[in-house]
């Protein structure tokens, strides 16, 4: 990690250090923190995407329910999303390892409640999707991994504590490397632990590396001190969040752009797990998510070496503006090996995307009330996922997928999109790319656009102002 060496300090530009315990600057020792804060991520992040695609796999395969599918990922964001302002105004508030350890306690107790669930109920009766006790263990589940994104907001406002800021979006390409490596890992073994052991066992391996990624972090240190105290704030301060960023130009932009794009990612969240299951048996679709998930690795290494750029607004649109083309042909036709082919290519560029956006707002809003803007914006950005999650999911199974199959769709759109099994969703995939594409190309086109580029090009320096721990 030659990347981030500590990078010496501007002289013209002195940073106010008073987060950091006396006598710690950011260098050596704060980015071995970092890292060693980036290494238990890995393994809270395997853990909690392990055991949620095993949940996703598991109800598709008893229920063979598209609906039920969209149901759980669309709630799993939905609930993020309401909770986002919440978690980012615990991170301003908290030192960043107290809001971590919390975050993976209630993880681990909400996986053992499912474990216990499993015990006293069994398979066949949580098996039933149309039973509350089908959507009473999906979400004590969807509640540990809803409480476990809570760790991400923290980790976004530590890269701004530990690291020095030209080194940022390398780090932040770092974040998106371990997210990568959890991803391919996880999709892997969920996979194979669905088709091999079954879904009570899976749960049981889960709550054992829950319990080892908690008992891994209790002895990491984090040098920081106590938050300053802010009198009036609330424990959901939308109002702080908003402020901070109506405070920088072309910030409410950046958020609604990513806001809509979230809305049309959304179908992607609610049918690429049917289309890939229509495709493999559920073992080769794990597999298939674990080789294309070293996609991840791939952009997430190559931000890492080489940042963003000058401009990471620029980078974060025209990221965009790939994945836009790319949802927009990897389904065009019912060819398994074209489907791998883009899910790759997609998950090399993600990680520019998301380390972009990130490293924006590490560098435009103050640090005091980053964790607000963070837990905001995924409020609001994630918010859209769950809507065209929802709606897409009975318009699909109900309507788009018995179209396709009829003469009629199969005459009207054949030409297009082929023919096969699973052409009702790629009639969507079709449609959702093309949106995305069009939406990208006003906002390159936009004022907002070149305010923001010109407000990150003009941030100084994070001043990190804080009154030390008694």
């Amino acid at each position: 990690m030659d990347e981030l060496d500590p990078i010496p300090a501007d002289p013209a530009a002195p940073q106010v250090e008073a987060h950091l315990p006396p006598g710690v600057s950011r260098g050596l020792e704060t980015l071995r923190a970092f890292r060693a804060v980036l290494g238990n991520t890995l393994v809270a992040n395997v853990t909690s995407s392990y055991l949620w695609f095993a949940l996703t796999f598991w109800a598709y395969l008893e229920t063979r329910s598209v609906m039920a599918t969209a149901i759980i990922g669309g709630g799993y964001m939905l609930f993020t999303a309401v909770c986002g302002t919440f978690f980012g105004t615990l991170v301003d508030h908290h030192r960043k390892k107290h809001v971590m350890v919390t975050s993976s306690t209630i993880t681990l107790l909400t996986y053992a409640t499912a474990g216990g669930l499993w015990l006293l109920l069994g398979e066949e009766r949580l098996a039933q999707w149309e039973s509350a006790w089908f959507w009473l263990f999906a979400a004590v589940i969807l509640a540990g991994g809803v409480v476990e994104s809570l760790r991400n907001i923290a980790l976004s406002t530590t890269v701004t504590l530990l690291v020095p800021e030209d080194g940022r979006d390398k780090a932040n390409g770092l974040v998106g490397t371990v997210q990568g490596i959890a991803f391919m890992i996880t999709s892997v073994f969920s996979g194979l632990s669905i088709g091999l052991i079954g879904m009570g066992w899976t749960l049981a391996v889960a709550i054992a590396l829950t319990g080892v990624s908690l008992l891994h972090l209790m002895p990491i240190t984090i040098p920081e001190l106590d938050p300053e105290p802010e009198e009036g704030v609330s424990r959901y301060d939308v109002r702080g969040a908003i402020t901070a960023i109506r405070a920088v130009p072309g910030l409410v932009a950046l958020i609604l752009f990513s806001t809509f794009n979230n809305l049309v990612s959304g179908v992607y969240i609610a049918l690429m797990d049917p289309y890939g299951l229509t495709l493999f048996s559920v073992e080769a679709w794990g597999i298939v998510l674990g080789v294309t998930g070293l996609g991840f690795v791939v952009g997430g290494g190559l931000v890492a070496k080489f940042g963003l750029g000058a401009n990471p607004v620029r980078t974060l649109l025209m990221v965009n503006l790939g994945i836009a083309l790319l949802g927009m042909t990897f389904t065009l036709r019912e060819w398994a090996w074209l489907y791998v082919v883009g899910i790759f290519v997609f998950m090399c560029i993600i990680p520019a995307a998301e380390a972009a956006e990130q490293t924006i707002l590490q560098r435009v809003v103050p640090f005091r009330t980053q964790g607000r803007v963070f837990g905001f914006a995924q409020s609001v950005e994630l918010a859209a996922s769950p809507i065209s999650a929802f709606l897409i999911g009975p318009i699909a199974e109900f309507w788009l997928i018995p179209y396709m199959e009829s003469e009629e769709g199969r005459s009207t759109w054949g030409w297009l999109v082929g023919s096969g099994e699973a052409r009702g969703i790629a009639l969507v995939f079709l449609g959702a790319g093309a949106i995305m594409l069009v939406t990208v190309l006003i906002a390159l086109a936009s004022a907002p656009y070149r305010r923001l580029s010109q407000a990150y090009a003009d941030a100084p320096p994070q001043q990190l102002e804080a009154t030390p721990a008694e």
